[in-house]
Protein backbone atom coordinates (compact mmCIF):
# COMPACT_ATOMS: atom_id res chain seq x y z
CA UNK A 1 0.00 0.00 0.00
CA UNK A 2 2.68 2.47 1.20
CA UNK A 3 4.59 1.96 -2.59
CA UNK A 4 1.20 2.87 -4.30
CA UNK A 5 0.64 6.02 -2.23
CA UNK A 6 4.11 7.12 -2.67
CA UNK A 7 4.27 7.25 -6.71
CA UNK A 8 0.50 8.66 -6.66
CA UNK A 9 2.05 11.11 -4.01
CA UNK A 10 5.12 11.60 -6.83
CA UNK A 11 3.14 12.11 -9.67
CA UNK A 12 0.79 14.66 -8.21
CA UNK A 13 3.36 16.39 -6.97
CA UNK A 14 4.44 16.77 -10.51
CA UNK A 15 1.09 18.12 -11.48
CA UNK A 16 1.41 20.51 -8.32
CA UNK A 17 4.89 21.16 -9.75
CA UNK A 18 4.03 21.98 -13.28
CA UNK A 19 0.68 24.45 -11.89
CA UNK A 20 2.98 26.22 -9.35
CA UNK A 21 5.51 26.61 -12.56
CA UNK A 22 2.38 28.05 -14.64
CA UNK A 23 1.93 30.89 -11.37
CA UNK A 24 5.30 31.58 -10.56
CA UNK A 25 5.92 32.49 -14.54
CA UNK A 26 2.83 34.82 -15.12
CA UNK A 27 2.73 36.25 -11.75
CA UNK A 28 6.33 35.65 -10.42
CA UNK A 29 8.84 36.44 -13.31
CA UNK A 30 7.64 39.87 -14.09
CA UNK A 31 8.44 41.19 -10.76
CA UNK A 32 11.85 39.80 -11.36
CA UNK A 33 12.52 40.99 -14.56
CA UNK A 34 11.41 44.68 -13.36
CA UNK A 35 13.59 44.36 -10.76
CA UNK A 36 16.47 43.00 -13.04
CA UNK A 37 15.48 46.14 -15.25
CA UNK A 38 15.77 48.75 -12.28
CA UNK A 39 19.33 47.39 -11.49
CA UNK A 40 20.42 47.78 -14.59
CA UNK A 41 19.67 51.61 -15.07
CA UNK A 42 21.97 54.39 -14.85
CA UNK A 43 20.48 56.26 -12.25
CA UNK A 44 19.76 53.00 -9.39
CA UNK A 45 22.79 52.59 -6.73
CA UNK A 46 22.43 50.40 -3.58
CA UNK A 47 24.48 53.54 -1.69
CA UNK A 48 27.45 54.56 -1.29
CA UNK A 49 31.24 52.80 -3.16
CA UNK A 50 30.36 49.72 -2.23
CA UNK A 51 28.36 49.05 -5.16
CA UNK A 52 30.47 47.89 -7.56
CA UNK A 53 31.93 45.44 -4.90
CA UNK A 54 28.66 44.01 -3.98
CA UNK A 55 26.77 43.81 -7.73
CA UNK A 56 29.44 44.55 -10.03
CA UNK A 57 28.94 40.27 -11.02
CA UNK A 58 26.27 42.30 -13.46
CA UNK A 59 28.48 43.23 -15.51
CA UNK A 60 29.89 39.66 -15.90
CA UNK A 61 28.24 36.97 -18.75
CA UNK A 62 25.21 35.06 -17.29
CA UNK A 63 26.74 31.68 -16.92
CA UNK A 64 22.48 30.68 -17.50
CA UNK A 65 20.64 32.80 -19.46
CA UNK A 66 17.22 34.77 -18.26
CA UNK A 67 15.11 32.92 -21.01
CA UNK A 68 16.70 29.33 -19.58
CA UNK A 69 15.91 30.20 -16.36
CA UNK A 70 12.48 31.74 -16.38
CA UNK A 71 11.60 28.70 -18.63
CA UNK A 72 13.35 25.44 -18.29
CA UNK A 73 15.36 26.25 -14.98
CA UNK A 74 11.81 27.56 -13.57
CA UNK A 75 10.21 24.50 -14.30
CA UNK A 76 12.50 21.72 -13.76
CA UNK A 77 12.78 23.52 -10.41
CA UNK A 78 8.98 23.27 -9.25
CA UNK A 79 8.77 19.95 -10.78
CA UNK A 80 11.84 18.21 -8.99
CA UNK A 81 10.45 20.12 -5.62
CA UNK A 82 6.69 19.26 -6.45
CA UNK A 83 7.57 15.70 -6.55
CA UNK A 84 10.14 15.56 -3.86
CA UNK A 85 7.19 17.35 -1.60
CA UNK A 86 4.47 14.70 -3.17
CA UNK A 87 6.18 11.76 -1.91
CA UNK A 88 7.33 12.98 1.70
CA UNK A 89 3.22 13.58 1.89
CA UNK A 90 2.84 10.30 0.82
CA UNK A 91 5.06 8.68 3.44
CA UNK A 92 3.29 11.02 5.84
CA UNK A 93 -0.18 10.86 4.98
CA UNK A 94 0.65 6.26 5.35
CA UNK A 95 1.16 6.76 8.92
CA UNK A 96 -1.11 9.52 9.80
CA UNK A 97 -4.10 7.99 8.15
CA UNK A 98 -6.41 6.72 10.52
CA UNK A 99 -4.54 8.53 13.41
CA UNK A 100 -5.97 11.93 12.95
CA UNK A 101 -9.44 11.14 14.14
CA UNK A 102 -12.72 10.12 12.42
CA UNK A 103 -11.65 11.85 8.99
CA UNK A 104 -11.33 10.68 5.74
CA UNK A 105 -8.28 10.72 3.05
CA UNK A 106 -9.48 13.79 1.74
CA UNK A 107 -9.64 15.96 4.71
CA UNK A 108 -6.32 14.26 6.27
CA UNK A 109 -4.37 15.03 2.69
CA UNK A 110 -5.70 17.85 2.89
CA UNK A 111 -4.63 18.99 6.92
CA UNK A 112 -1.42 17.49 6.36
CA UNK A 113 -0.88 19.74 3.25
CA UNK A 114 -2.24 22.75 4.98
CA UNK A 115 0.40 22.20 7.93
CA UNK A 116 3.24 21.48 5.63
CA UNK A 117 2.63 24.65 3.89
CA UNK A 118 3.07 26.71 7.10
CA UNK A 119 5.01 24.51 9.04
CA UNK A 120 8.35 24.04 5.93
CA UNK A 121 7.33 27.59 4.12
CA UNK A 122 5.44 30.10 5.52
CA UNK A 123 6.64 30.45 9.05
CA UNK A 124 10.33 30.45 7.94
CA UNK A 125 9.26 32.84 5.12
CA UNK A 126 8.71 35.37 8.37
CA UNK A 127 12.14 35.12 9.49
CA UNK A 128 13.75 35.21 5.96
CA UNK A 129 11.42 36.30 3.58
CA UNK A 130 12.21 35.98 -0.65
CA UNK A 131 14.22 38.47 -1.95
CA UNK A 132 14.44 39.19 -5.75
CA UNK A 133 17.88 37.69 -6.67
CA UNK A 134 19.34 41.24 -8.27
CA UNK A 135 19.33 42.39 -4.84
CA UNK A 136 21.49 39.90 -3.01
CA UNK A 137 25.16 39.37 -2.71
CA UNK A 138 26.36 35.88 -4.59
CA UNK A 139 29.13 35.60 -1.74
CA UNK A 140 26.11 35.63 0.78
CA UNK A 141 24.30 32.12 -0.61
CA UNK A 142 26.03 29.46 1.37
CA UNK A 143 25.18 31.31 4.57
CA UNK A 144 21.88 32.72 3.45
CA UNK A 145 20.58 29.19 2.24
CA UNK A 146 22.17 27.87 6.05
CA UNK A 147 20.31 30.05 7.79
CA UNK A 148 16.82 29.52 6.15
CA UNK A 149 17.56 25.83 5.96
CA UNK A 150 17.73 25.76 10.06
CA UNK A 151 14.59 27.93 10.24
CA UNK A 152 12.93 25.01 8.53
CA UNK A 153 14.96 22.03 10.33
CA UNK A 154 13.64 24.32 13.67
CA UNK A 155 10.42 24.66 12.44
CA UNK A 156 9.71 20.96 11.55
CA UNK A 157 11.50 20.11 14.98
CA UNK A 158 9.01 22.07 16.78
CA UNK A 159 6.12 20.96 15.06
CA UNK A 160 6.93 17.15 15.91
CA UNK A 161 7.51 18.45 19.66
CA UNK A 162 4.53 20.17 20.04
CA UNK A 163 2.38 17.48 18.34
CA UNK A 164 3.46 15.14 20.69
CA UNK A 165 3.33 17.24 23.70
CA UNK A 166 -0.58 18.81 22.40
CA UNK A 167 -1.30 14.73 21.84
CA UNK A 168 0.17 13.62 25.53
CA UNK A 169 -2.27 17.03 27.17
CA UNK A 170 -5.37 15.87 24.67
CA UNK A 171 -4.93 12.78 26.69
CA UNK A 172 -5.30 14.12 29.79
CA UNK A 173 -7.01 17.54 28.98
CA UNK A 174 -9.36 16.81 26.07
CA UNK A 175 -8.97 17.54 22.40
CA UNK A 176 -9.65 21.34 22.50
CA UNK A 177 -7.25 21.75 25.06
CA UNK A 178 -4.64 19.95 23.90
CA UNK A 179 -5.09 21.07 20.60
CA UNK A 180 -4.12 24.43 22.02
CA UNK A 181 -1.34 23.95 24.11
CA UNK A 182 0.29 22.02 21.03
CA UNK A 183 -0.14 25.47 19.16
CA UNK A 184 0.96 27.37 21.91
CA UNK A 185 4.35 25.13 22.07
CA UNK A 186 4.77 25.54 17.94
CA UNK A 187 4.35 29.00 18.68
CA UNK A 188 6.88 29.61 22.06
CA UNK A 189 9.60 27.14 19.95
CA UNK A 190 9.62 29.17 16.72
CA UNK A 191 9.37 32.57 18.17
CA UNK A 192 12.43 31.30 19.98
CA UNK A 193 14.39 29.90 17.04
CA UNK A 194 14.05 33.36 14.91
CA UNK A 195 15.17 35.23 18.16
CA UNK A 196 18.11 33.45 18.27
CA UNK A 197 19.13 33.32 14.90
CA UNK A 198 21.12 36.01 12.89
CA UNK A 199 18.67 38.52 10.69
CA UNK A 200 19.77 38.65 7.55
CA UNK A 201 19.75 42.82 6.25
CA UNK A 202 21.01 42.39 2.30
CA UNK A 203 17.76 45.04 0.95
CA UNK A 204 18.36 48.29 0.10
CA UNK A 205 16.85 51.26 1.47
CA UNK A 206 16.07 52.36 -1.44
CA UNK A 207 14.43 49.21 -3.08
CA UNK A 208 10.84 49.94 -4.02
CA UNK A 209 8.37 48.34 -1.51
CA UNK A 210 5.66 47.57 -3.67
CA UNK A 211 8.37 45.57 -6.35
CA UNK A 212 9.43 43.97 -3.25
CA UNK A 213 5.53 42.84 -2.43
CA UNK A 214 4.88 42.11 -5.50
CA UNK A 215 8.02 39.58 -5.52
CA UNK A 216 6.81 38.27 -2.09
CA UNK A 217 3.72 38.05 -2.75
CA UNK A 218 3.80 36.19 -6.23
CA UNK A 219 6.70 33.81 -3.90
CA UNK A 220 4.19 32.83 -1.76
CA UNK A 221 1.20 32.26 -4.03
CA UNK A 222 3.72 30.10 -6.07
CA UNK A 223 3.95 28.09 -2.83
CA UNK A 224 0.68 27.98 -1.72
CA UNK A 225 -1.11 26.84 -5.29
CA UNK A 226 1.60 23.90 -4.95
CA UNK A 227 0.99 22.58 -1.01
CA UNK A 228 -2.92 23.49 -2.39
CA UNK A 229 -2.58 21.12 -5.24
CA UNK A 230 -0.80 18.50 -3.84
CA UNK A 231 -3.27 18.51 -0.78
CA UNK A 232 -6.38 17.93 -2.63
CA UNK A 233 -5.01 16.05 -5.69
CA UNK A 234 -3.38 13.39 -3.69
CA UNK A 235 -6.06 13.16 -1.08
CA UNK A 236 -8.53 12.44 -4.10
CA UNK A 237 -6.45 9.77 -5.20
CA UNK A 238 -5.21 8.07 -2.45
CA UNK A 239 -8.88 7.69 -0.83
CA UNK A 240 -9.87 5.81 -4.41
CA UNK A 241 -6.96 3.85 -4.06
CA UNK A 242 -7.51 3.04 -0.57
CA UNK A 243 -11.44 2.23 -1.13
CA UNK A 244 -10.06 -0.22 -4.36
CA UNK A 245 -8.00 -1.57 -1.34
CA UNK A 246 -10.96 -2.40 0.91
CA UNK A 247 -12.75 -3.97 -2.41
CA UNK A 248 -10.60 -6.57 -2.60
CA UNK A 249 -9.62 -7.36 0.83
CA UNK A 250 -5.86 -5.83 0.45
CA UNK A 251 -6.32 -2.75 3.43
CA UNK A 252 -5.89 -4.27 6.65
CA UNK A 253 -6.74 -3.06 9.86
CA UNK A 254 -4.09 -0.51 11.31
Amino acid sequence: MVPALLMRGMLIGILAGLLAFGFARVFGEPPVERAIALEGAPSHSHGGGDTADTHGAADEPELVSRDVQRGLGLLTGTVVYGAALGGILALVFAYAQGRLGAIGPRATAALLALAGFAVIYLVPQIKYPASPPVVSSPETIGPRTALYLSMVLFSLAAAVAALAGGRRAARALGLWNGAILGGALYLGAVTAAMLALPAVTEMPAEFPAALLWDFRLAAVGTQAVLWAALGLGFGLVAERRLEAARGSGLLRAA
